[in-house]
């Protein structure tokens, strides 16, 4: 060979395997690349979140002593006084028991579970339930509708008795300032600046203005009495707690055994004639609020007075007419309210203290009054209000004291 060769086929050679080691190399590198996640540890598991238990809501069950439902609807010590919470709850009874109660009351009797026949549809009544917020004696505005005149002889009576039990939630609308009445009693006595004349425009004028001060209120319900009614307060709270005062709810006891008929000037041009049940202002009503807010285009700012005008007729026709005819919501026609217009002598006296309220007779019938017996003669009494107020509230400091019993 000759030598002049041998460096070139050197560097060839050396070529050679540089390239042989490049290529072990890839293939190296390759197979390390396959390698590093199978020698990697396994990946921890990230725990997912666990749904949360679904709590049921319990229901509290009536409980019952001595025939008596035992309060469950709120927490709090009963006044001696005055039988009712002192957080003013709904007193003597869950509202469950108080339904379920009425309702078995019903069926036996085919009457409704406030004692009269139900005019068409539930009226607004949660069936089978508790109503879905707690009833307190504060959410309801109750409007005293009452004349000067009447001050002396009929309002001091009630703020004598009832209304002492419910001051902050009585207002009694008026046609004449009374500030000694005012100071003396402490309750909200609000002067209308109506006519003291009895007719409709007067009466209107008044009903006008207890809407606008029931709205301006922010209470639940809106409960209307004349200055001749006792207000059972129990009795209005059970009731009024078995429905949901968001609902259309018109409560009250007509008049009249058959719808009234109006001519109508509000719907159209002309003079058309519609029918409607109305509660009688005599006995009371209640009007929840959500249906008092619905109201408002024809009874709220005066506008009550001009509807009243447009059909002619006095303060509670002109409620049940725009419930009725214009809202088209049904009046639940009940037994528990009472006014002077009826033989109030004919109540069971064993039912007297579970009505809403009461009423007796004027100077053409002095004689109508309920049949109830207390510590009070009817020459003393002769309204029976002051024997009613002392079997609701024995321990009010003017009533007669019972006489402890001894044996011998």
């Amino acid at each position: 060979m000759n030598p002049l060769h041998w460096p070139v086929r050197m560097h060839i050679a050396s070529v050679g395997v540089s390239k042989f080691c490049f290529l072990f190399s890839l293939v190296f590198c390759g197979l390390l690349l396959l390698l590093i996640p199978a020698l990697q540890p396994p990946a921890r598991q990230v725990d997912l979140p666990q749904p949360r238990p679904q709590v049921r809501p319990t229901h509290a069950s009536p409980s019952h002593h001595a025939g008596v439902p035992v309060v469950s609807v709120h927490v709090g010590e009963l006044d001696s006084a005055t039988g009712l919470n002192r957080s003013s709850a709904v007193p003597r009874g869950s509202i469950e028991a108080d339904i379920t109660r009425n309702d078995n009351h019903s069926h036996k009797k085919g009457m409704d579970s406030q004692g009269g026949a139900l005019h068409g549809g539930n009226g607004g009544r949660l069936s089978g339930s508790r109503s879905e917020d707690l009833l307190e004696l504060k959410d309801i505005f109750i409007a005293v509708k009452t004349t000067r005149k009447y001050h002396k002889s009929r309002l001091e009576l009630l703020i004598h008795t009832w209304v002492s039990q419910a001051k902050e939630q009585t207002y009694i609308f008026t046609d004449g300032e009374d500030k000694e009445l005012l100071m003396r009693t402490g309750t909200d006595i609000i002067n209308t600046n109506c006519s003291a004349a009895h007719t409709r425009q007067a009466l209107c004028c008044k009903m006008s203005v207890e809407y606008d001060k029931f709205i301006e209120s922010q209470k639940k319900w809106f409960c209307h009495v004349d200055d001749d009614n006792y207000v059972i307060l129990p009795s209005l709270l059970r009731l009024l707690s078995s429905y949901h005062h968001s609902q259309d709810v018109y409560l009250g006891r007509p008049s009249l055994d058959h719808p009234i008929e109006a001519a109508e000037r509000v719907k159209s041009d002309g003079s058309v004639s519609v029918k409607f049940w109305f509660a009688t202002g005599g006995a009371g009503f209640c009007i929840s609020r959500g249906l008092a807010l619905k109201m408002s285009p024809w009874a709220s700012l005066g506008n009550f007075i001009s509807t009243a005008e447009k059909i002619r007729l006095p303060d509670d026709c002109t409620i049940g007419y725009i419930i009725e005819a214009l809202l088209e919501v049904t009046l639940t026609h009940t037994h528990l309210f009472h006014s002077h217009l009826e033989n109030l002598q004919k109540l069971p006296t064993d039912t007297v203290l579970e009505q809403v309220t009461l009423s007796y007779g004027g100077f053409e019938n002095r004689r109508n009054v309920v049949s109830i017996v207390g510590g009070f003669s009817l020459a003393e009494d002769p309204t029976r209000f002051k024997t009613v107020h002392c079997l609701l509230y024995p321990h009010t400091d003017w009533c007669p004291k019972l006489k402890p019993r001894y044996k011998n």
